[in-house]
C-alpha cells in the first residue's frame, strides 16, 4: 500500500516531460521532404519551431492546468470559450485529421517494407507500384483495428519497443552516419554553397514546407502532466524548450544526413529514407544492413499505427456519450472498444487510399493526403490558440497551475497570438499545389483541399444540429461536468 501511495504521488522530472515531447513529436518520414531544401531546410524547421511547436507546447499546459479536474480535452478546451459546437469541431477534427494520416503514415510503412530486398532497383519499382502499397496500407490497418477490437492490453508495450527500434535508433544512426560520411570525405551532395535564408519569393517552396507544421503536432499531449511536476511554472517551460531542442536537432541533423547522400535532384518523398539508409551502407561496406533498417522502420510505423489505432476515437466516444453523436457511434464491444467508431472510421481509411487509382503516383498519393491533414489539424490549432487568449478574460480568476506570464496577458497574447497566426499562415499556404512533385490537374488538388476542407468541416456541424435528447447514455458513462457558462 505505501509502495502504491509512494508511487502515485511520484513527480514527473525535466527530462522526462523533455524525452516524453520528442517520442510525441518525431518521426522520420517527412525528412525527405525537407532535404530538397539543402540548408535552408534548418530555417524552416526552426521557423516552425519557434512559432507553432514551442507556442503549442505552452499554451496546451496552460489549458491543461486550467482544466486539469475536468474531462473532455480539445473538446473542453475550446468549448469553455467559444460553446459546445466548436468544441464538438475540434474534437472532431482532432480524430478526423488521424484518420487521414492513416493512409500516410502507412504508405512510408509499404515502402520500408518493400525495401527489405537486397535489390534496389527492385525495391525502388516495388515502392512506386500503387498496387502493390494498397494492399500494405490495407491489410495492415485492418490488422490494426482488429487488433484493437480485442483490446489487447500488449499494445502498448508494442508501440514503446516501436518507438525505440523504428524511430529513436534509426534517427541517432543516420545521424552519425551522415558525420561519419563528412568527416572521412565522402562526395557531398548537398550544395552548402546556398543560402540559409530561402527563396521567400517562390509560394511553392512555402506551400511544400508548410507541411513541416505536422512535423511538430502533437506536443500539447503532454500539457496534460503539467500537474505531475514539481514547480510547474518554471519546470514545464524548460522541458518545452530542452524538447524542442532535441526535436529540431534530430530533424535537421537528420535532413542534413539525407541531403549528404543523394542528389537533390533524386530525392523521392516515400523512397528516399530508405535509399538514404541504403547509400549509407554501401559506403561502409555493410549492405547487409539495409533490409534490417527497413524491417525496423515498418515495425516503427506499424506499431505507431496500433497505438493510435483506438486512441483519439477514445475521446470522440466520451463525447458522443455525452450526447453528441447517435448511438450507433457509442457502440462498444464486451471489452469496452468503441467498434463502430473503429469501424466508420477503417471504411474512411479505405475510401482514402482507393485515392491512389486516380492519383498519378504514390507520391502524389502521399502529399495530397499530408496537406489535407495538415488543414484539418491546423484549424484544431487555431480554435485552441483562439481558446487559451479568450479564456484569460472569460476566467481571469480561475487558478492555472501552469500560467504564462506571472501577470497580466501580454506573455499570453505574444505566445498565442504568435501560435495562432503561424498556423494561420501555413494553412493558407497549405492550399496551393507544390511545385516540386506531380499531383496531377491543378483543378484535382484544389478540388481536393477545398471541397475535402468544407465537407469534414460541415459534418460535425450537421451531427451536432441533428443531436437528440435521446442520444446521451442513459448508463451515466455519458456525464460530462457542465462548462463554466453552465454553473
Amino acid at each position: 500500500m505505501d509502495s502504491q501511495k509512494t508511487k502515485s504521488i511520484a513527480k514527473l522530472s525535466v527530462f522526462t516531460i523533455a524525452i516524453m515531447n520528442v517520442t510525441a513529436v518525431v518521426s522520420l518520414r517527412g525528412l525527405p521532404a525537407e532535404a530538397e531544401y539543402g540548408l535552408s531546410s534548418a530555417f524552416y524547421y526552426l521557423f516552425a519551431a519557434i512559432v507553432f511547436l514551442i507556442p503549442t507546447a505552452l499554451v496546451a499546459a496552460e489549458l491543461a492546468s486550467l482544466f486539469s479536474d475536468k474531462e473532455g480535452g480539445v473538446f473542453r478546451w475550446v468549448g469553455e470559450a467559444f460553446g459546445k459546437r466548436l468544441g464538438f469541431l475540434a474534437i472532431w477534427l482532432q480524430w478526423f485529421q488521424n484518420t487521414i494520416w492513416y493512409p500516410t503514415v502507412l504508405t512510408f510503412g509499404a515502402v520500408s517494407l518493400a525495401f527489405i530486398g537486397m535489390n534496389p532497383t527492385n525495391d525502388m519499382a516495388l515502392a512506386d507500384n500503387k498496387l502493390y502499397t494498397l494492399i500494405v496500407v490495407l491489410v495492415i490497418y485492418w490488422l490494426a483495428t482488429f487488433i484493437s477490437l480485442k483490446g489487447i492490453d500488449w499494445v502498448g508495450k508494442i508501440s514503446k519497443i516501436g518507438g525505440l527500434i523504428g524511430t529513436i535508433i534509426p534517427s541517432f544512426l543516420l545521424i552519425v552516419l551522415g558525420i561519419y560520411y563528412v568527416v572521412s570525405g565522402g562526395h557531398i551532395q548537398m550544395d552548402l554553397s546556398g543560402s540559409f535564408l530561402p527563396d521567400l519569393a517562390k509560394l511553392d517552396n512555402l506551400v511544400f514546407a508548410s507541411s513541416i507544421f505536422l512535423f511538430y503536432a502533437g506536443m500539447e499531449m503532454t500539457g496534460v502532466h503539467v500537474k505531475d511536476m514539481d514547480n510547474p511554472s518554471k519546470s514545464y517551460p524548460r522541458a518545452v524548450f530542452i524538447g524542442a531542442l532535441m526535436t529540431v536537432l534530430i530533424f535537421i541533423l537528420g535532413t542534413y544526413a539525407l541531403g549528404f547522400i543523394i542528389p537533390k535532384d533524386n530525392i523521392n518523398l516515400t523512397q528516399s529514407l530508405l535509399i538514404g539508409f541504403d547509400n549509407y551502407f554501401k559506403y561502409i561496406n555493410a549492405s547487409w544492413l539495409s533490409p534490417v533498417i527497413a524491417i525496423a522502420l515498418a515495425f516503427g510505423v506499424l506499431a505507431g499505427v496500433l497505438a493510435w489505432v483506438s486512441g483519439p476515437s477514445k475521446g470522440l466516444l466520451m463525447v458522443g456519450k455525452a450526447g453528441y453523436l447517435p448511438p450507433f457511434f457509442q457502440k462498444t464491444n464486451k471489452l469496452g472498444v468503441q467498434s463502430n467508431i473503429l469501424i466508420i472510421q477503417g471504411i474512411i481509411v479505405t475510401i482514402l487510399s482507393l485515392l491512389f487509382v486516380v492519383m498519378p503516383s504514390v507520391q502524389s498519393f502521399y502529399q495530397i493526403l499530408s496537406q489535407m491533414t495538415v488543414l484539418l489539424y491546423l484549424i484544431m490549432y487555431l480554435l485552441m490558440f483562439a481558446a487559451a487568449i479568450y479564456l484569460r478574460y472569460s476566467m481571469k480568476d480561475a487558478p492555472r497551475t501552469f500560467r504564462i506570464g506571472k501577470n497580466g496577458n501580454l506573455l499570453m497574447w505574444l505566445v498565442g497570438g504568435l501560435g495562432f497566426l503561424g498556423s494561420l499562415l501555413a494553412f493558407v499556404l497549405s492550399f496551393i499545389p507544390p511545385g516540386q512533385i506531380s499531383t496531377g490537374s491543378n483543378d484535382v488538388w484544389y478540388g481536393v483541399m477545398i471541397g475535402g476542407c468544407i465537407i469534414f468541416v460541415a459534418i460535425p456541424f450537421i451531427i451536432y444540429s441533428l443531436r437528440r435528447p435521446s442520444w446521451q447514455d442513459e448508463s451515466g458513462e455519458g456525464k460530462i461536468q457542465p462548462f463554466h457558462w453552465e454553473e
